[in-house]
């Protein structure tokens, strides 16, 4: 029996929990698809962005060179909070360095929601996944047993199709939540050493701009 077969024999709750199941694993793999492509850019991007910022000469020619390394914008939107002079406000209130504190917070934090960015999903894919499978397989075993009372006597035909479904629908929604779950699992260790990076650059960004950005001695 095929899984075109054992849909089709399928009444309307097997129907909907195996279409639920297959939505579920696509948009699951197309965020762990786009986000293991996105976080290898990212990771190499913040490394080469931030070496090249503390290696540039000055302000203008750090910028510059980051945006040749920024290919995700994670470090430019720091350097350009930084640049930020609110005026007329509560957010011009104390001295430059709570400003920068703010401003700097403001643009990390939405820095980091990018880099989330899909992680609700696939915690949510990698917790339901396997209820919305046990409901086929107890629907499944429900016909079972409904086709054994009316048979009045155990039969090979009226319990090998609803077992069938109990089953496939128990495989297929741990073959939905176990790569959700790894991806969940997998990216959470990347973004946080991303995180990590992004925070430090931004509290060491704060520091330089706070005391002075000192420019190297011009030759005599």
């Amino acid at each position: 029996m095929s899984f075109t077969d054992l849909f089709r024999q399928g009444d309307a709750v097997t129907q909907v929990v195996a279409v639920l199941l297959l939505a579920m694993s696509v948009a699951s793999w197309v965020v762990i698809l786009w986000k293991t492509w996105m976080l290898q850019r990212a990771r190499a991007g913040v490394a080469r962005s931030t070496a090249a910022f503390w290696q540039a000469a000055s302000l203008a020619d750090a910028r510059q060179k980051v945006q040749a390394f920024d290919r995700e914008a994670l470090v430019l939107p720091l350097i350009a909070a930084s640049e930020e002079s609110p005026s007329g406000s509560l957010a011009a209130a104390g001295d430059r360095s709570q400003q920068l504190t703010r401003l700097l917070r403001s643009a990390l934090h939405a820095v980091l929601g990018r880099l989330q960015f899909g992680q609700v999903l696939l915690a949510t894919v990698g917790s339901t996944a396997p209820f919305v499978g046990l409901l086929g397989t107890v629907w499944g075993i429900y016909h079972a047993l409904t086709g054994i009372a009316n048979a009045g006597q155990i039969t090979i035909d009226k319990v090998s199709g609803p077992v069938g479904e109990a089953l496939v629908m128990t495989a297929a929604g741990l073959a939905v939540a176990i790569p959700a779950v790894l991806g969940y699992n997998i990216f959470g260790r990347l973004i946080a050493r991303i995180e990590a990076d992004l925070e430090g650059f931004a509290f060491d960004l704060r520091e330089l701009l706070t005391h002075g950005a000192r420019q190297p001695a011009e030759a005599e």
